[in-house]
């Protein structure tokens, strides 16, 4: 039977490509974004204590009421913001369910959504899906900022929203107090929407505030917010993240939410419940990571790879413009099939073919991981 595909342009993601590739050669994954160690033990205390208990049948559509009181209490006192647990808060299955449900809550036919590259690849289809179209502001490749004339020159009376992610992936880097100025400047009197993908939050170095959107009065009344579980306490498998919007933007993001996903797992959500109280499990990721960071610096640092400054999230770019010319799909194969250790590479983040010699590696390993990976890589 023909199907005609609605998008014929998606293949299989980078991600997926390269995990199997390094399964196959069993070489070290520091290409998707997942750690190797295990989750406090408090968590998976919670957890199943919470099925042993019984609590194994749907949770409520916006998700435990308990758990979103906690979360508007953290938003308080991180951001200075209120959010209604009753009316502005959703638990989700994951960031990735939570951005695709606000794309399908607010995007129509023809609709442009501006997004800054390299980009998350899982923002763009959403948008196609929905009829919708997309432009891109490309960040300077020296240091990842973003030209916010370059983006203002995008926005038309078709703009219906804008996609931001900070700290960002893959580049590691991070919007500044006067980014979120400059955004506030250019959304100034439209009618255009704010995605705010902050899935890393707390993994943010040296001393820097992260800049929420919730801590701009302005914007956050026009902003969805995204974040994630399993980024802030190592559970990528279990999926489970949330929204923060104000009222008028939840009642349309919970329409479609309600028949994407209903509910999302019940003893996950009170095992979050129970973990957030211990705020400096979260409040002390950033050092955790950051010595990550450091370590993994160290042991690269007899490589020819030439390392970007990384100020969030727990990936590391490296150029590689010292020891190959081959294209950076390429050479991220030749690292994983001969080497012996898997990167991502950068050009897939991108629109249109681009190739800046461009490798992410994930650091959210045990430092024993690292070294092998450090080992290996300090050869080529």
């Amino acid at each position: 039977m023909f199907v005609t595909s609605k998008l014929p342009e998606v293949k299989t993601t980078i991600f997926t490509i390269m995990s199997t590739l390094a399964r196959k050669h069993q070489a070290i994954n520091l290409s998707q974004g997942f750690p190797d160690f295990s989750p406090h033990p408090k968590l998976i205390e919670a957890a199943t204590k919470a099925m042993l208990s019984g609590q194994n049948q749907y949770a409520p559509m916006q998700g435990l009421m308990n758990l979103r009181e906690i979360i508007a209490q953290k938003a308080q006192e991180l951001y200075n913001v209120y959010y209604n647990p009753e009316k502005e808060i959703t638990i989700t299955a994951g960031a990735t369910q939570a951005i695709f449900t606000a794309i399908m809550a607010f995007i129509r036919p023809q609709d442009e959504v501006i997004m800054i590259e390299p980009v998350y690849d899982s923002y763009v289809p959403a948008v196609r899906l929905c009829g919708g179209m997309v432009k891109f502001c490309q960040m300077n490749p020296d240091d990842f900022s973003i030209n916010w004339k370059d983006m203002s020159k995008l926005i038309s009376n078709k703009t219906k929203a804008i996609i931001i992610n900070s700290p960002h992936n893959p580049t590691g880097s991070t919007l500044k107090e006067k980014d979120l100025q400059e955004l506030q400047k250019l959304v100034q009197g439209t009618d255009i929407i704010i995605i705010s993908d902050e899935v890393y939050e707390h993994i943010i170095f040296d001393g820097e505030p992260h800049q929420s959107i919730a801590l701009y009065p302005e914007l956050a009344q026009r902003s969805i917010i995204v974040s994630s579980f399993g980024k802030t306490y190592h559970t990528t498998g279990w999926k489970v993240g949330y929204v923060l919007a104000p009222e008028n933007l939840m009642i349309e993001f919970q329409k479609v939410h309600q028949y994407n996903v209903f509910s999302v797992n019940i003893a996950s959500q009170v095992a979050f419940a129970e973990i957030l109280k211990d705020k400096d499990l979260y409040l002390s990721l950033g050092q955790f990571y950051q010595e990550k960071r450091d370590y993994f610096k160290l042991l690269l640092k007899g490589s020819r790879f030439v390392l970007k400054n990384v100020s969030g999230t727990y990936f590391q770019l490296a150029s590689y413009q010292n020891i190959s010319e081959e294209k950076d799909t390429d050479f991220a194969v030749y690292l994983t099939e001969k080497v012996g250790v898997a990167p991502i590479p950068l050009s897939p983040f991108y629109s249109k073919q681009q190739d800046f010699k461009l490798l992410r590696f994930c650091f959210a390993k045990e430092n024993e991981t690292l070294e092998k990976a450090a080992e290996k890589l300090v050869k080529v």
